[in-house]
């Protein structure tokens, strides 16, 4: 590994460690999640005994409720809505959704998924009368009404009036469609926006919880098309204030969606994340509060789409517009590359392949081939460097002491070479945008969650196959092997490249080419297992490229090659950044010189003017003899 390969190395790694700032650190894996639920269910149905016993009465209810008190009494029924993916409860109380499954999925522990349920979360819309009253659907009873197979209608005659809720689930689908209507309560209703109300208490579904914690937060759309998503990894309050419309709201938990979506418009809206670290219920809470003008519910326009389901692109991009940036792919240039490199080529293998792990494989070979122009760039560079290490430790040993001259000397010998030094640096940085990619990839792609591979149970999260009876710091309570596997592949790779190049690093730089390895042994320990697995595969073509690379990069070719442009680059001036570059080496070197010049003439002139008649060296070291003074 040459010097310029190191630097190379060394910023990726900076800024892959930069990253990993913000990427999920390990936390022993929670208890199961139906142990916990017995007790929030326990205390709801506590809730629930001490509710009724203080129930209020019918004057109660009207001095509270008004003319809406009619609704304000009945007896709570559920009634579901199904087809084969989704299943979504809906309550007569409030007549909002209370609970949706999904059937296609299972949590880590194999208990059916239920993105959220009446324990967990709770809807609700709340207006406020002309009267001044503030009004809940939750305090009111609907009817169901049946609409064929695919249809549920919710109605409660109030104030002269009705609001009517119905909804509808498709066959195969993950929508489930809303409207909402306020018949004939044009006087009663007062003129500002309803408030729609989503409180979620997300439920542990993965097995790392604090990788399913910071993958957990709310996405929103406006309707101008400015996207924005809570700070996922935090641990501290979220809060995001909407003062203009939007068009969706999402609560994203790691893999899975509750979302809402409005034909029209919310006008406004706020979002909000907490965390309790203490909790062993719930990882985190959110919270959406959104606006519906209340002429779209007296008028007919106040049409929604409720989205529960996986967390899946190609499903995501037929919702809504940039519903699918719910799909954590980076930002920039790396959602570019998982979006319209990664995903289609790893889409296409999954037409073919059944093995994830394989799929993988595969993906690691096509990148390295696409990749290799750039890798062989390295590798010739790193050739030419190795040829010029002779006459480069020459220019050392000439100026020991004069790091500008060596730095000019070297930058001449390259010109004349036709070698630039950083032709072996670019390559690599250009691989930058595949490398984080990837990092995001693999712990945020559902193609993975739960699938199998040699001894890891799910790639989109960590194996381990060894459990310690403590946690580490950094580490967790487990070791993964496919990342202790990674980490003597890349020890491998170092020694090999090393072993290829003796004289090209030395002293520290050697010490931490192989420190590096080691130190992301204990950072990528808690990554997902396809990430860790992509990188052992990556290391290991890597390893048979520069085999291979090394048959067609020959010293005594390289040299003839050097030489050949030595005779054409004879009286070539520099141009261009090298140009600039020279110049500036230049002007350092006439600073260096004319400040040491300096300070020899200054120490001259104190001597010249101590020894000046009347002011002189006699005068000065003899005491009795009468100063002379100089007028000026």
């Amino acid at each position: 590994m040459d010097r310029n390969s190191a630097i190379g190395l060394f910023l990726m790694a900076a800024l892959l460690l930069i990253y990993l700032q913000f990427a999920p650190k390990p936390e022993p894996a929670a208890v199961e999640l139906a142990k916990t639920t017995k007790s929030a269910t326990a205390g709801t149905d506590s809730a629930r005994a001490i509710a009724a016993r203080v129930a209020p009465d019918s004057a109660q209810l009207t001095k509270q409720l008004g003319s809406f008190a009619t609704a304000a009494q009945g007896t709570a029924q559920t009634t579901e809505l199904s087809n084969k993916l989704l299943t979504v409860t809906f309550s007569s109380k409030g007549g909002q959704p209370q609970a949706a499954r999904l059937h296609k999925y299972k949590t880590f522990g194999g208990q059916p998924l239920d993105i959220f349920d009446a324990q967990s979360a709770k809807m609700d819309l709340r207006f406020r009368t002309t009267d001044g009253r503030q009004i809940k659907l939750s305090d009111l009873y609907f009817r169901s009404e049946p609409q064929g197979s695919t249809g549920l209608r919710f109605v409660a005659d109030v104030a002269g009036g009705q609001i009517e809720q119905t909804y509808t689930l498709a066959p195969e689908s993950y929508e489930v469609g809303y409207q909402l209507r306020f018949n004939g309560l044009t006087q009663t209703l007062a003129q500002e926006p309803l408030t729609f109300t989503f409180v979620d208490n997300v439920r542990q579904t993965e097995q790392d919880r604090k990788q399913n914690r910071n993958h957990t937060a709310i996405n929103r759309y406006l309707v101008s098309g400015d996207h924005t998503v809570l700070f996922e990894a935090s641990e501290t309050p979220e809060e995001i204030k909407v003062e203009e419309p939007l068009l969706w709201a999402a609560h994203k938990h790691n893999f899975f969606i509750a979302g809402i979506v409005a034909d029209h418009e919310f006008t406004s809206g706020q979002l909000n994340s907490t965390v309790d670290l203490e909790d062993t219920t719930y990882i985190k809470t959110l919270s959406s509060t959104l606006k519906i003008p209340v002429a779209d519910v007296q008028q007919g326009k106040a049409n929604f789409r409720f989205f529960f389901g996986p967390n899946s692109l190609d499903l995501l991009k037929t919702v809504a517009p940039e519903f699918d940036r719910n799909v954590s792919l980076g930002w920039g240039l790396f959602r570019w590359v998982n979006r319209f490199v990664v995903l289609p080529v790893f889409h296409f293998l999954q037409q073919f392949i059944s093995s994830y792990g394989l799929i993988i494989v595969l993906l690691v070979v096509l990148i390295k081939l696409v990749t290799w122009p750039l890798t062989y760039k390295t590798y010739e560079s790193q050739a030419k460097m190795k040829v010029l290490k002779p006459e480069i430790d020459a220019i050392k040993e000439k100026y020991p002491d004069d790091q500008v001259k060596q730095q000019q000397e070297t930058m001449k010998l390259n010109q004349s070479m036709g070698v630039n030094p950083l032709s072996g640096c670019v390559p690599t940085l250009l691989t930058l945008p595949i490398l984080f990619a990837m990092f995001q990839f693999f712990p945020n792609a559902i193609e993975l969650r739960q699938e199998a591979f040699l001894w890891a149970k799910d790639l989109s999260t960590y194996d381990n196959p060894i459990i310690l009876p403590f946690a580490l710091p950094f580490m967790g309570n487990h070791i993964s092997l496919f990342t202790v596997l990674m980490t003597l592949s890349t020890l491998a790779m170092t020694y090999q490249t090393n072993q290829n190049n003796p004289s090209a690093m030395q002293g520290p730089m050697k010490f931490y080419s192989y420190l590096m390895p080691l130190i992301f042994f204990f950072v990528l320990n808690s990554f997902a297992a396809g990430l860790t697995w992509y990188y052992l595969v990556s290391n290991l073509v890597t390893m048979g490229q520069q085999a291979i690379t090394r048959r067609f990069v020959d010293d005594d070719k390289v040299r003839a090659k050097l030489e050949a442009n030595k005779v054409k680059n004879k009286d070539k001036k520099p141009s261009g950044f090298s140009a600039r570059l020279a110049d500036a080496m230049k002007a350092a070197q006439e600073r260096d010189a004319q400040t040491k010049q300096t300070g020899k003439g200054g120490k001259n002139l104190a001597v010249n003017d101590a020894t000046e008649p009347g002011t002189g060296a006699d005068d000065v070291t003899d005491p009795k003899k009468p100063r002379k003074t100089r007028r000026s």
